[in-house]
């Protein structure tokens, strides 16, 4: 996916949850990073849920303001049970 870095903008990224699992339940955060490394703590952010999509609100009018660069982009998923599911979903490059 490409954004330009003046865009505010939702990043969608398309989930499957494990069978039988409610998103309603299962606690979603992004992390959207610069580097190859796993993130860090302080870069996931809460998200939220849009159907079977996770969501998060990127740009100079959110939380989340990125400036131009390739990104690498981060899901955790908690979903009820013993799993806590962590996945590199992409790239995003922001011009």
């Amino acid at each position: 996916m490409v954004i330009p870095a003046s865009s505010t903008e939702y990043l969608h990224i398309p989930v499957t949850l494990p069978a039988g699992v409610d998103p309603a339940s299962t606690p979603v955060r992004i992390a959207v990073v610069a580097h190859r490394a796993d993130p860090a703590d302080s870069e996931w952010h809460d998200a939220e849920w849009s159907g079977t999509d996770a969501r998060i609100l990127v740009g100079p009018d959110s939380g989340l303001v990125l400036v131009p660069g390739d990104y690498r982009v981060w899901i955790n998923l908690d979903p009820p049970g013993v799993e806590n599911i962590v996945r590199k979903s992409g790239v995003l490059s922001v011009t």
